[in-house]
Protein backbone atom coordinates (compact mmCIF):
# COMPACT_ATOMS: atom_id res chain seq x y z
CA UNK A 1 0.00 0.00 0.00
CA UNK A 2 1.87 3.60 -0.93
CA UNK A 3 2.17 5.93 2.00
CA UNK A 4 -0.24 8.84 1.87
CA UNK A 5 0.70 12.14 1.53
CA UNK A 6 1.29 14.27 4.49
CA UNK A 7 -0.33 17.56 4.32
CA UNK A 8 0.10 20.51 7.25
CA UNK A 9 -2.49 23.40 7.39
CA UNK A 10 -1.10 26.81 8.53
CA UNK A 11 -4.71 28.98 9.37
CA UNK A 12 -7.58 26.99 11.56
CA UNK A 13 -10.07 29.61 10.68
CA UNK A 14 -13.29 28.87 9.14
CA UNK A 15 -11.39 28.08 5.63
CA UNK A 16 -8.31 26.15 7.34
CA UNK A 17 -11.05 24.12 9.63
CA UNK A 18 -12.66 22.94 5.78
CA UNK A 19 -9.61 21.91 4.76
CA UNK A 20 -8.32 20.25 7.89
CA UNK A 21 -12.12 18.01 7.95
CA UNK A 22 -11.46 17.35 4.16
CA UNK A 23 -8.51 15.96 5.07
CA UNK A 24 -9.07 14.13 7.85
CA UNK A 25 -12.31 11.84 5.12
CA UNK A 26 -9.39 11.65 2.51
CA UNK A 27 -8.44 8.01 1.42
CA UNK A 28 -5.02 8.57 0.38
CA UNK A 29 -3.91 11.69 2.10
CA UNK A 30 -3.01 12.72 5.97
CA UNK A 31 -3.73 15.76 8.13
CA UNK A 32 0.39 15.76 9.30
CA UNK A 33 -0.01 18.97 11.84
CA UNK A 34 -1.69 22.37 12.29
CA UNK A 35 -0.15 25.79 12.49
CA UNK A 36 -2.47 28.53 14.42
CA UNK A 37 -1.20 31.44 16.50
CA UNK A 38 -4.47 32.01 18.41
CA UNK A 39 -4.98 30.34 21.62
CA UNK A 40 -8.43 29.54 21.20
CA UNK A 41 -7.60 28.18 17.35
CA UNK A 42 -4.69 25.92 19.19
CA UNK A 43 -7.00 24.73 21.26
CA UNK A 44 -9.73 23.62 18.94
CA UNK A 45 -7.05 22.25 16.48
CA UNK A 46 -5.74 19.95 19.21
CA UNK A 47 -8.86 17.63 19.44
CA UNK A 48 -8.13 16.62 15.99
CA UNK A 49 -5.42 14.98 17.48
CA UNK A 50 -2.26 15.84 15.48
CA UNK A 51 0.59 18.11 15.95
CA UNK A 52 -0.38 21.91 16.70
CA UNK A 53 2.30 24.78 16.17
CA UNK A 54 2.09 28.25 17.06
CA UNK A 55 4.52 29.02 14.18
CA UNK A 56 4.94 28.07 10.33
CA UNK A 57 8.96 28.01 11.26
CA UNK A 58 8.40 26.01 13.74
CA UNK A 59 5.99 23.60 11.87
CA UNK A 60 8.80 22.95 9.21
CA UNK A 61 11.87 22.81 11.22
CA UNK A 62 10.25 20.37 13.66
CA UNK A 63 8.19 18.04 10.82
CA UNK A 64 8.67 18.52 7.48
CA UNK A 65 5.52 17.27 5.76
CA UNK A 66 4.90 16.57 1.82
CA UNK A 67 2.79 19.76 1.50
CA UNK A 68 1.40 22.68 3.24
CA UNK A 69 -1.95 24.81 2.64
CA UNK A 70 -1.82 28.48 3.22
CA UNK A 71 -5.06 29.52 5.06
CA UNK A 72 -3.73 32.18 6.94
CA UNK A 73 -4.70 35.86 5.86
CA UNK A 74 -3.46 37.11 2.67
CA UNK A 75 -1.32 39.87 4.17
CA UNK A 76 1.18 36.35 5.48
CA UNK A 77 1.03 34.47 1.94
CA UNK A 78 4.40 36.02 1.07
CA UNK A 79 6.43 35.68 3.95
CA UNK A 80 5.43 32.16 4.61
CA UNK A 81 5.01 30.95 0.66
CA UNK A 82 8.97 31.88 0.80
CA UNK A 83 9.17 30.07 3.97
CA UNK A 84 7.56 26.92 2.65
CA UNK A 85 9.91 27.28 -0.80
CA UNK A 86 13.10 27.76 0.88
CA UNK A 87 12.24 24.47 3.39
CA UNK A 88 11.82 22.80 -0.28
CA UNK A 89 8.37 22.02 1.03
CA UNK A 90 5.08 22.02 -1.67
CA UNK A 91 2.67 24.92 -0.86
CA UNK A 92 -1.08 25.63 -1.75
CA UNK A 93 -1.89 28.58 -1.21
CA UNK A 94 -5.48 30.20 -0.68
CA UNK A 95 -7.12 32.93 -2.70
CA UNK A 96 -5.99 35.70 -3.63
CA UNK A 97 -2.41 34.34 -3.61
CA UNK A 98 -1.10 37.51 -2.33
CA UNK A 99 -2.27 41.63 -1.42
CA UNK A 100 -0.39 42.86 -4.43
CA UNK A 101 1.16 41.41 -8.11
CA UNK A 102 4.37 42.45 -6.70
CA UNK A 103 4.11 39.92 -3.99
CA UNK A 104 2.85 37.38 -6.53
CA UNK A 105 5.31 37.37 -9.00
CA UNK A 106 8.05 37.54 -6.07
CA UNK A 107 6.34 34.28 -5.26
CA UNK A 108 5.80 32.60 -8.04
CA UNK A 109 9.21 33.62 -9.60
CA UNK A 110 10.87 32.15 -6.02
CA UNK A 111 8.73 28.26 -6.49
CA UNK A 112 9.89 28.33 -10.55
CA UNK A 113 13.59 29.17 -9.27
CA UNK A 114 13.58 26.37 -7.07
CA UNK A 115 11.67 23.97 -8.64
CA UNK A 116 9.15 23.44 -6.07
CA UNK A 117 5.24 23.10 -6.94
CA UNK A 118 3.17 26.10 -5.77
CA UNK A 119 -0.80 26.27 -6.03
CA UNK A 120 -3.03 28.32 -5.93
CA UNK A 121 -6.67 27.82 -3.86
CA UNK A 122 -9.10 28.93 -6.87
CA UNK A 123 -11.05 25.77 -5.83
CA UNK A 124 -14.06 26.76 -8.59
CA UNK A 125 -12.21 25.57 -11.23
CA UNK A 126 -12.55 22.03 -9.39
CA UNK A 127 -15.85 22.23 -9.76
CA UNK A 128 -17.49 19.87 -11.31
CA UNK A 129 -20.05 22.11 -13.06
CA UNK A 130 -17.26 24.04 -13.96
CA UNK A 131 -15.23 21.50 -15.68
CA UNK A 132 -18.07 20.41 -17.88
CA UNK A 133 -18.66 24.03 -18.22
CA UNK A 134 -14.72 24.21 -19.70
CA UNK A 135 -15.01 21.09 -21.56
CA UNK A 136 -18.11 22.07 -23.74
CA UNK A 137 -17.00 26.01 -24.18
CA UNK A 138 -13.80 24.51 -25.98
CA UNK A 139 -15.30 21.76 -27.48
CA UNK A 140 -17.75 24.46 -29.02
CA UNK A 141 -20.94 24.07 -27.49
CA UNK A 142 -21.76 27.70 -28.26
CA UNK A 143 -19.17 28.59 -30.69
CA UNK A 144 -17.20 31.68 -30.49
CA UNK A 145 -17.41 33.28 -26.90
CA UNK A 146 -18.51 36.64 -27.98
CA UNK A 147 -19.73 38.17 -24.48
CA UNK A 148 -20.47 36.78 -20.74
CA UNK A 149 -22.63 38.68 -17.78
CA UNK A 150 -21.39 37.60 -14.31
CA UNK A 151 -23.32 38.65 -11.64
CA UNK A 152 -21.84 38.41 -7.68
CA UNK A 153 -24.78 40.23 -5.52
CA UNK A 154 -25.06 38.84 -1.77
CA UNK A 155 -25.78 40.98 1.24
CA UNK A 156 -23.23 40.83 3.86
CA UNK A 157 -24.85 41.65 7.36
CA UNK A 158 -23.65 44.11 9.56
CA UNK A 159 -22.33 41.77 12.04
CA UNK A 160 -19.90 40.63 9.28
CA UNK A 161 -17.93 44.15 10.09
CA UNK A 162 -18.10 44.40 13.43
CA UNK A 163 -16.21 40.98 14.23
CA UNK A 164 -13.65 42.03 11.88
CA UNK A 165 -13.85 46.14 11.46
CA UNK A 166 -10.96 45.50 9.05
CA UNK A 167 -13.15 44.57 6.99
CA UNK A 168 -14.63 47.95 6.41
CA UNK A 169 -11.30 49.81 5.60
CA UNK A 170 -10.11 50.76 2.38
CA UNK A 171 -8.55 48.00 0.09
CA UNK A 172 -10.99 45.70 1.52
CA UNK A 173 -14.69 46.07 -0.44
CA UNK A 174 -15.88 43.42 -2.88
CA UNK A 175 -13.50 44.07 -5.61
CA UNK A 176 -10.46 42.76 -3.27
CA UNK A 177 -12.15 39.98 -1.28
CA UNK A 178 -14.62 38.62 -3.67
CA UNK A 179 -14.35 39.91 -7.58
CA UNK A 180 -10.84 37.38 -7.96
CA UNK A 181 -13.19 34.92 -7.91
CA UNK A 182 -15.00 35.66 -10.32
CA UNK A 183 -12.45 36.80 -12.59
CA UNK A 184 -10.44 33.77 -12.15
CA UNK A 185 -13.30 31.76 -13.69
CA UNK A 186 -13.92 34.35 -16.64
CA UNK A 187 -10.10 33.88 -17.45
CA UNK A 188 -10.24 30.00 -17.03
CA UNK A 189 -13.85 30.37 -20.06
CA UNK A 190 -12.59 32.85 -22.25
CA UNK A 191 -8.93 33.99 -21.67
CA UNK A 192 -6.49 36.68 -21.10
CA UNK A 193 -8.07 39.91 -20.37
CA UNK A 194 -5.90 42.63 -22.06
CA UNK A 195 -8.00 45.99 -21.02
CA UNK A 196 -10.65 47.03 -18.14
CA UNK A 197 -12.77 49.99 -17.68
CA UNK A 198 -14.35 50.10 -14.30
CA UNK A 199 -16.60 52.29 -11.64
CA UNK A 200 -17.16 52.13 -7.80
CA UNK A 201 -19.92 53.40 -5.55
CA UNK A 202 -18.93 54.46 -1.90
CA UNK A 203 -20.22 52.44 0.73
CA UNK A 204 -23.39 53.46 1.75
CA UNK A 205 -23.04 52.31 5.15
CA UNK A 206 -20.31 54.54 5.64
CA UNK A 207 -17.47 52.45 5.47
CA UNK A 208 -13.99 53.83 3.62
CA UNK A 209 -14.43 51.04 0.62
CA UNK A 210 -16.67 50.46 -2.18
CA UNK A 211 -19.53 48.26 -1.46
CA UNK A 212 -20.53 48.26 -5.01
CA UNK A 213 -18.25 47.91 -8.59
CA UNK A 214 -19.13 46.85 -12.22
CA UNK A 215 -16.35 46.73 -14.93
CA UNK A 216 -15.95 46.02 -18.80
CA UNK A 217 -13.39 43.00 -19.34
CA UNK A 218 -12.06 43.01 -22.78
CA UNK A 219 -10.17 39.71 -23.56
CA UNK A 220 -7.36 38.59 -26.60
CA UNK A 221 -10.08 36.67 -27.91
CA UNK A 222 -12.47 39.39 -28.86
CA UNK A 223 -15.08 38.65 -26.10
CA UNK A 224 -16.01 41.02 -23.53
CA UNK A 225 -17.73 40.62 -19.86
CA UNK A 226 -19.53 42.83 -17.76
CA UNK A 227 -19.38 41.94 -14.18
CA UNK A 228 -20.79 43.21 -11.42
CA UNK A 229 -19.94 42.95 -7.64
CA UNK A 230 -21.34 43.98 -4.49
CA UNK A 231 -21.84 42.98 -1.09
CA UNK A 232 -25.06 45.36 -0.04
CA UNK A 233 -27.25 44.26 -2.38
CA UNK A 234 -30.26 41.64 -1.57
CA UNK A 235 -30.40 39.32 -4.43
CA UNK A 236 -29.91 35.38 -5.11
CA UNK A 237 -27.45 36.19 -7.80
CA UNK A 238 -23.80 35.17 -6.73
CA UNK A 239 -21.91 31.97 -7.26
CA UNK A 240 -21.77 31.54 -3.56
CA UNK A 241 -26.00 31.08 -3.35
CA UNK A 242 -26.21 29.29 -6.48
CA UNK A 243 -23.67 26.57 -6.96
CA UNK A 244 -24.60 24.54 -3.70
CA UNK A 245 -20.44 24.29 -2.85
CA UNK A 246 -20.79 25.18 0.73
CA UNK A 247 -23.44 24.64 2.55
CA UNK A 248 -23.43 28.01 5.04
CA UNK A 249 -25.13 29.52 2.27
CA UNK A 250 -28.47 29.12 1.35
CA UNK A 251 -29.01 27.81 -2.11
CA UNK A 252 -31.32 29.14 -5.07
CA UNK A 253 -31.97 27.50 -8.24
CA UNK A 254 -30.92 30.67 -10.11
CA UNK A 255 -27.45 31.30 -12.00
CA UNK A 256 -25.29 34.05 -12.00
CA UNK A 257 -23.16 33.50 -15.12
CA UNK A 258 -24.43 34.50 -19.08
CA UNK A 259 -21.96 33.04 -21.67
CA UNK A 260 -23.56 34.24 -24.91
CA UNK A 261 -21.69 32.47 -28.06
CA UNK A 262 -22.24 32.85 -31.90
CA UNK A 263 -23.93 29.47 -32.41
CA UNK A 264 -25.28 29.40 -29.00
CA UNK A 265 -25.51 30.38 -25.48
CA UNK A 266 -25.27 28.70 -21.70
CA UNK A 267 -26.11 29.58 -18.03
CA UNK A 268 -23.98 28.49 -14.81
CA UNK A 269 -24.10 27.17 -12.67
CA UNK A 270 -27.32 25.21 -13.99
CA UNK A 271 -25.46 24.15 -17.14
CA UNK A 272 -28.18 25.19 -19.51
CA UNK A 273 -27.16 25.13 -23.17
CA UNK A 274 -29.61 27.24 -25.31
CA UNK A 275 -29.22 26.77 -28.90
CA UNK A 276 -32.09 27.44 -32.23
CA UNK A 277 -33.30 24.24 -33.88
CA UNK A 278 -31.35 24.63 -37.32
CA UNK A 279 -29.35 27.61 -36.97
CA UNK A 280 -28.83 30.88 -35.33
CA UNK A 281 -32.36 32.88 -35.97
CA UNK A 282 -34.21 34.69 -33.52
CA UNK A 283 -37.62 33.86 -35.78
CA UNK A 284 -36.83 30.21 -35.15
CA UNK A 285 -37.66 28.31 -31.87
CA UNK A 286 -34.67 27.80 -29.50
CA UNK A 287 -34.27 25.06 -26.72
CA UNK A 288 -32.25 24.26 -23.96
CA UNK A 289 -30.55 21.47 -22.61
CA UNK A 290 -28.56 20.60 -19.34
CA UNK A 291 -25.34 19.14 -19.14
CA UNK A 292 -24.01 16.32 -16.72
CA UNK A 293 -21.55 16.74 -14.42
CA UNK A 294 -19.97 15.25 -11.05
CA UNK A 295 -20.31 16.69 -8.16
CA UNK A 296 -17.91 15.90 -5.74
CA UNK A 297 -16.74 18.79 -3.07
CA UNK A 298 -14.19 20.84 -5.40
CA UNK A 299 -12.08 21.49 -1.70
CA UNK A 300 -11.48 17.70 -1.81
CA UNK A 301 -10.89 17.46 -5.32
CA UNK A 302 -8.53 20.08 -5.19
CA UNK A 303 -6.77 18.52 -2.41
CA UNK A 304 -6.36 15.42 -3.83
CA UNK A 305 -4.81 17.34 -7.23
CA UNK A 306 -2.44 19.08 -4.53
CA UNK A 307 -1.21 15.17 -3.35
CA UNK A 308 -0.68 14.31 -7.24
CA UNK A 309 1.27 17.18 -8.09
CA UNK A 310 3.07 16.74 -4.93
CA UNK A 311 3.60 13.05 -6.24
CA UNK A 312 4.45 14.59 -9.70
CA UNK A 313 1.65 12.35 -11.40
CA UNK A 314 -0.39 15.69 -12.16
CA UNK A 315 0.92 19.75 -13.35
CA UNK A 316 -0.79 22.47 -11.39
CA UNK A 317 -4.32 23.51 -12.78
CA UNK A 318 -3.87 26.66 -11.05
CA UNK A 319 -0.22 27.27 -10.87
CA UNK A 320 1.15 30.88 -9.23
CA UNK A 321 1.27 32.43 -12.72
CA UNK A 322 -2.57 31.47 -12.66
CA UNK A 323 -2.98 33.25 -9.32
CA UNK A 324 -1.23 36.16 -10.32
CA UNK A 325 -2.73 36.88 -13.37
CA UNK A 326 -6.31 36.80 -11.76
CA UNK A 327 -4.86 39.07 -9.07
CA UNK A 328 -3.47 41.73 -11.51
CA UNK A 329 -7.09 41.70 -13.55
CA UNK A 330 -8.66 42.45 -10.25
CA UNK A 331 -6.08 45.69 -9.49
CA UNK A 332 -6.75 46.98 -12.92
CA UNK A 333 -10.36 47.14 -11.69
CA UNK A 334 -9.55 49.09 -8.56
CA UNK A 335 -7.37 50.87 -10.52
CA UNK A 336 -9.96 51.87 -13.39
CA UNK A 337 -12.63 52.62 -10.56
CA UNK A 338 -10.41 54.71 -8.63
CA UNK A 339 -9.25 56.64 -12.10
CA UNK A 340 -12.13 56.81 -14.18
CA UNK A 341 -9.72 55.36 -17.04
CA UNK A 342 -9.51 52.32 -19.20
CA UNK A 343 -6.13 50.23 -17.62
CA UNK A 344 -4.57 47.94 -20.67
CA UNK A 345 -3.07 44.47 -19.26
CA UNK A 346 0.20 42.97 -21.58
CA UNK A 347 0.63 39.77 -22.30
CA UNK A 348 3.57 38.17 -20.82
CA UNK A 349 6.16 39.77 -23.44
CA UNK A 350 5.65 42.70 -21.92
CA UNK A 351 3.38 42.26 -18.56
CA UNK A 352 1.93 45.48 -16.91
CA UNK A 353 0.01 45.32 -14.49
CA UNK A 354 -1.47 48.40 -14.32
CA UNK A 355 -0.38 50.43 -17.84
CA UNK A 356 -2.67 53.44 -18.53
CA UNK A 357 -4.27 52.54 -22.38
CA UNK A 358 -4.02 55.12 -24.36
CA UNK A 359 -6.99 56.09 -25.54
Amino acid sequence: MSKKIQIAVAGFGLVGRRHAEVLRRAPDMTLAAIVEPSAEGQATAATLGVPVFASLEEMLQTSKPDGVLLATPTPLHLEQGLSCIAAGCPVLIEKPIAVTSEDARQLTEAADNAGVPMLVGHHRRHNGMVQAAKRALTEGAVGDIRAVQATCWFYKPDHYFEVAPWRTQKGAGPISVNLVHDVDLLRHFCGEVTSVQAIAVPSRRGFENEDLATAVLRFRSGAIATISVSDSIVAPWSWELTARENAAYPATSESCYLIGGSEGGMSLPDLRVWKHANAPDWWTPISSQVLTCKMDDPLAVQLAHFAAVIAGREKPLVSGWEGLRSLEVVEAVALSSATGREVSLTDEAGRKSAEFACA
